[in-house]
């Protein structure tokens, strides 16, 4: 675990984020970028002893960004439909650029890119590795997400090129832990009797609760490169989602309702081969179905929550599609 250092964290109020930079600033000096345009947010992460820095990586402004930090953490990023594409590549491309560039003297970044890089696979129970290929593909998250993550990836390339600064692009899986995350939101469809939409007959995931990516953190730093290290971040268990979304069901005592609608070039599953990133982290400590279990502990029977919480509702309505019939 990082001690000592001074820290970016960038899109600190996305809710895989908050439970990341809060056990960071423990023992750190950690600066969450947002936009915080409403104050109630800057509130929230201060409280978390987050000191909060606006910047808005749509119109550039780099505002109260600090440039000497030690460590950029890049999570910032912007859903958003197709019609928004060229604000999403703005964003998402450029605003990551800008980043890099105001803080090249770090000693390394972790750019936080996604699965949805590869190109789709029609088996579901296909094994994505890092030398896998690349490209658009249809995604049942948000339509503008895979171009703009490989563009992301190769602004993150250029960066590390040109200012010599290490780099790992961290290729993030389903995140397991927070209230509002994926499986948050089938316990949350499930409560309020809604279908739930699945975009395969076999919805396969590689989860990764988020105490293991706040451990996972300083070793994938340390293994950042000139020559950035591309790696899949994801947990060791493979995960069905008609198997969770079940679960939950038995667990809260109630019916579930879930369908399959798929569409025209959508992976037929969501798994990620993690043997590269075991290389360089050792194995999750946290498997998935103690961390799912806990989940259901904490949302069904009022467990105390085990990391912090967004406690705000997310603000694009795209990712919530997939439960919502209309992905």
């Amino acid at each position: 675990m990082l001690k000592d250092r001074r820290i970016l964290v960038t899109g600190v109020t996305g809710k895989a984020v908050i439970p990341i930079a809060a056990a960071l600033a423990r023992d750190n000096e950690v600066w969450g970028q947002a936009r915080f345009t409403d104050p109630r947010d800057r509130q929230a992460i201060a409280a978390l002893g987050i000191r909060p820095c606006a910047a808005d990586l749509d119109s550039g402004d780099l505002g109260e960004l600090p440039g000497d930090v030690d460590y950029v953490l890049h999570f910032a990023w912007m859903r958003a439909a197709r019609e928004a594409l060229e604000q999403a590549m703005r964003v998402n491309v450029e605003g990551a650029g800008l980043i890099l560039n105001h803080c090249r003297t770090a000693k390394a970044a972790l750019v936080v890119s996604s699965t949805a890089v590869y190109l789709a696979h029609s088996d579901p129970w296909h094994r994505y590795r890092e030398g896998d290929p690349v490209g658009p593909s249809a995604t049942a998250a948000a339509a503008t997400s895979p171009i703009c993550k490989v563009g992301l990836e190769a602004m993150a390339r250029f960066a590390a090129r040109t200012h010599d600064l290490p780099v790992t692009i961290a290729r993030l899986n389903t995140v397991l832990g927070p209230h509002q995350a994926f499986y948050g939101k089938q316990v949350a469809a499930v409560l309020e009797g809604r279908e739930i939409v699945l975009p395969g007959e076999t919805d396969t995931h590689s989860p990764i609760h988020s105490e293991d990516m706040i451990r996972q953190i300083e070793p994938l730093l340390d293994a950042a490169g000139r020559a950035p290290l591309t790696v899949n971040w994801c947990g060791d268990d493979v995960a069905i989602s008609q198997e969770t979304i079940a679960r939950i069901g038995e667990r809260a005592g109630r019916d579930v309702r879930f369908t399959v609608r798929s569409a025209p070039g959508l992976a037929g599953g969501n798994i990620s081969d993690p043997e590269k990133r075991r290389s360089i982290t050792g194995p999750c400590l946290t498997g998935f179905g103690e961390g799912f279990e806990r989940l259901l502990d904490e949302m069904l029977d009022g467990a105390a929550p085990s990391l912090p919480q967004r406690d705000w509702a997310y603000g694009s309505g795209a990712q919530n599609q997939i439960f919502q019939g209309i992905a």
